[in-house]
This record gives structure tokens, sequence and C-alpha cells, in this order.
């Protein structure tokens, strides 16, 4: 096939040809149902860090996956964890853009990720009991305290 004179190759993987950012957004969007189960890495449940992990795997890129942690990290634990990610580049909040990870602060420390998707967030909610898609409304956005940004990476 030809496009504006670029010849696609489509024996390829479409996802191939597909920007970072829409990577994750499609794995994000993909688990919405999926069920909340704290420390969920599969179809069969997933939290707020086991969205990222999803989202990271399923882009082929590097990342830490830390298993044994709290319902509520204290502290900055969450922040340390990923600050150490090797798919991860923090950006300034202002700057945050579809397919960013956003830490998010709802009590006294950040306990909370979610997938930037616009004027919405995909996460693995507790309260609702499954991966949703939320309005980025201004309480919401209030309440980011960071933002990362998915750098290319890979797991060969």
């Amino acid at each position: 096939i030809r496009l504006d004179s670029t010849e696609v190759d489509c024996s390829r993987d479409w996802r191939a040809v597909m920007t970072l950012p829409e990577k994750i957004l499609i794995s994000a969007r993909g688990a919405i149902g999926i069920p909340f189960r704290h420390q969920g890495r599969s179809d069969n449940g997933l939290d707020c860090a086991g969205l990222v992990v999803r989202c990271a795997d399923s882009a082929g890129l590097d990342y830490f996956d830390q298993g044994d942690y709290p319902r509520r990290p204290g502290g900055s634990r969450l922040e340390t964890a990923l600050d150490a990610q090797p798919c991860l580049v923090r950006v300034q909040v202002s700057c945050a853009q579809p397919g960013d990870v956003l830490l998010i602060r709802f009590m006294s420390d950040p306990q909370h990720l979610a997938i930037h998707a616009g004027s919405t967030m995909i996460h693995a909610w507790e309260k609702v009991g499954k991966v949703c898609e939320h309005s980025l409304d201004e309480w919401r956005s209030g309440k980011v305290v960071r933002a990362y940004r998915f750098k290319e990476t890979s797991h060969e």
C-alpha cells in the first residue's frame, strides 16, 4: 500500500507504525473493565501500578516490577519507584500529555497512578472495582503531583 508516496508494509504488525503514546493509550483502554486486584498483573485483575506495568510491557519497554508493596504506599515510595524506571522520564505536570503516567495524591502521600488520556485519565480504581476512565477534571488535575513520560527502551 502506498500513502502519500510512503510505502507501508502490510505484513508488519500495525503497532510498529504507531507512536509510543498511542501504544500506551491502546493498552490502557484495552484494560478498561478488568477487575481491580491489589498487586494484580493480569486480565484477572490489575491495580494502578499493574496498569502501568501492562502498558510498558505491551509497548515492549524495559521496566522494573516491584511486587511487595502495601495497598497505600506511604512517603515517597511510589515516586522513588517511578524515578527508578528505565522506561520513564519525569516531566513537568503542566507539560503532561496523553500517554503519560500521572502520580496522584488523594490523601497525605502520593498513592495512585493513572494514564493521562487527554481530558480523561485511565486507572485501576479500587473504589469502582475495576480499570475505568474518569474525567481529568479540575479536582483530579489538582491532585496530580508528578508526571512521567514513557521513553523508548526494549526488553529483547
